[in-house]
């Protein structure tokens, strides 16, 4: 018998039926979130997207898409409640699996270079910096530079 104090991880779907909540967790997380439309036309055929759960709660969510043999990780996003309790590391992990278990090679993101923490946590997950888009993410004083990074499975 489980007692209150355990913690059920699970993984669920991330579909239309789902938006919402998800995208909420988009609008308290991010500093600039993506719109609901753009979220809701990374349903498409080529992406796979997943939500995390914490005893049936979602707590955050991926965007990836997958072509060939490449995945590229469009949005990660843990809900500020749950952050700092390593979902976001679990989260990760999935998505990599997910990629490799549909014959991906590689997979690829970008990251705000003032996200330290989220950097870190791709690091320790062996991806690599890789390059970088000068001035490519908004801010509230002007834009900030994206860290490219990848992960190679061989």
């Amino acid at each position: 018998m489980s007692t209150s104090s355990e913690r059920v991880i699970t993984y669920g779907e991330f579909c239309a039926q789902t938006i919402e909540p998800i995208y909420q967790i988009e609008q308290n997380a991010q500093s600039h979130p993506m719109s609901q439309k753009v979220m809701l036309s990374c349903l498409g055929k080529r992406y796979f997207n997943r939500s995390i759960l914490v005893n049936g709660v979602i707590a955050g969510f991926y965007i990836a898409d997958f072509v060939i043999d490449e995945s590229s990780l469009i949005e990660i996003c843990i809900a500020p409640s749950f952050q700092g309790q390593g979902l976001g590391k679990l989260l990760l992990q999935h998505y990599i699996d997910n990629t490799l278990q549909r014959g991906g090679v590689s997979c690829w993101l970008e990251v705000r270079e003032s996200n330290v923490a989220a950097r870190k946590l791709y690091q320790a997950l062996d991806f690599n910096e890789v390059d970088c888009r000068v001035n490519y993410y908004p801010t509230e004083s002007g834009h900030e530079d994206a860290i490219i990074m990848s992960y190679y499975s061989f």
